[in-house]
């Protein structure tokens, strides 16, 4: 990612730099915000504001694609 920051007072593990990121206009929606970057860049490495919305976004998908599966397993047992 980057080199790591020196250790303020009391900190014993260093910080890394923050990634880059870039800021969107607010002319964007939400998805519009997500889809710009890409769904997974944007929930993962959090590459603009809309992070948060992608990472709850990915949430549902995955817990969507779990149920789905869990679902089969116990229809065909």
């Amino acid at each position: 990612m980057g080199e790591a920051l020196p250790p303020k007072p009391g900190e014993r593990i260093p910080r890394r730099s923050p990634p880059a990121f870039e800021e969107l206009d607010e002319s964007h929606s939400v998805m519009s915000g997500i889809m710009h970057g890409g769904l997974l860049n944007v929930a993962v490495k959090d590459i603009n504001q809309y992070g948060p919305h992608a990472m709850i976004a990915l949430l549902g998908i995955v817990s969507g694609i779990t149920g789905l599966l869990l679902l089969l397993i116990w229809k065909l047992t």
